[in-house]
């Protein structure tokens, strides 16, 4: 049964929203219908797939109600377009894998797991959080490696050692900011293991990275997912000039709010783009209380944003004036670092 299971599961690559959780306006309920409208816009602009309940999905601040609502509100959108993938991470071994088991249940084609935060865990007890998780679901588990917010960095030889162990276990968000790391992680597994990129985009894809996990797809989704497709077609120099403006944004946005900023940014940006998703709820900083430095800097945002539109309205044309009359071409080409990583389970 694991082995059909796995042998049906999309392989997953590209430039992935990891997606904001739409709140009513006081903060009250989940937003289900504005969450229907915002993934009906990723689908549109051609985003490869979608997270939610992520760290950008303020998963720790919903109730297990919500969290069922969420997924099942997604899964039902996205009807099987484009992979979904859900985080189902929790510092209580137990509620991890009922969260997991549930969004399998409830049809997600991913898992995308924190290793168990604040406890500052050894190797040992990581690998046994993951056992009990990979023991419970049979989807495929994308690994989040987020020192900065679990207090945890998973070294490439336990990366290796989970992948040996777990055949879900093929995907990992790499955020520790150690660009290395990705080469790290990819030779220690022979391969095996996919690298998604959790910052540099461009830097990480050279070294085999496979796909980009972002919150820039919560307001630039078109731009964000377009950086990685001109990757995969090899135009390098292309997909650099989408990354300067992603990176002139997420200065923009941590020179004033650098804890936890993309949330409340992503909301009021996604809001900006057309797509109204409410405001954070607490402790996090929420983007009313930022007042009138939070509007400077989102006009200082909102140029960038149509700089994007504009520059990815130039390189769809250029596309289309040199592909004009020429035989089809396949996108969806790995970096040949990667070429190992296609040995998924």
């Amino acid at each position: 049964m694991f082995a059909e299971r796995m042998a049906m599961a999309p392989q997953f690559h590209g430039s992935y929203t990891v997606c904001v959780t739409p709140f009513s306006e006081d903060g009250s309920r989940v937003d289900t219908d504005a969450l229907r409208g915002f993934l009906a816009w990723q689908l549109e602009v051609g985003v490869p797939g979608v997270i939610v309940l992520g760290t950008t999905g303020e998963f720790l601040a919903v109730s297990d109600t919500e969290r069922s609502q969420v997924v099942e509100t997604t899964v039902d959108e996205i009807a099987g377009r484009v992979p979904v993938l859900v985080g189902t991470m929790n510092a209580f071994t137990p509620r991890a894998v009922a969260f997991s088991r549930q969004a399998e249940e409830l049809g997600a084609d991913g898992l995308m797991v924190l290793p168990p935060y604040y406890y500052t865990p050894t190797d040992d007890e990581i690998f046994g959080y993951y056992r009990a998780i990979c023991e419970a679901v049979s989807v495929p588990i994308m690994l989040y490696n987020n020192p900065v917010t679990s207090n945890v960095d998973m070294s490439a030889s336990l990366v290796a050692r989970l992948t040996r162990a777990f055949e879900q276990i093929r995907y990992i968000k790499e955020s520790s900011r150690d660009l290395a790391r990705v080469r790290d992680v990819i030779e220690a597994t022979d391969g095996i293991m996919n690298v998604y990129a959790g910052e540099r985009a461009v830097d990480s894809y050279l070294l085999g990275a496979i796909g980009y996990v972002n919150p820039y797809g919560n307001y630039v989704p078109r731009a964000s997912a377009r950086m990685w497709t001109l990757l995969e077609q090899g135009r390098v120099d292309d997909a650099r000039r989408i990354q300067r403006l992603l990176d002139a944004m997420d200065h923009t946005i941590a020179e004033g709010h650098p804890t936890y900023g993309h949330q409340c940014y992503s909301k009021r940006l996604a809001a900006v783009a057309g797509h109204p998703v409410g405001d954070v709820r607490p402790p996090i900083t929420s983007f009313g209380a930022l007042g009138e430095e939070g509007e400077r800097r989102v006009a200082t945002l909102t140029a960038l944003m149509r700089r994007l539109d504009e520059v990815v309205d130039e390189l769809d044309t250029q596309t289309a004036t040199e592909t004009a009359g020429a035989p089809a071409v396949t996108t969806g080409v790995r970096h040949p670092a990667a070429a190992g990583a296609a040995r998924s389970g």
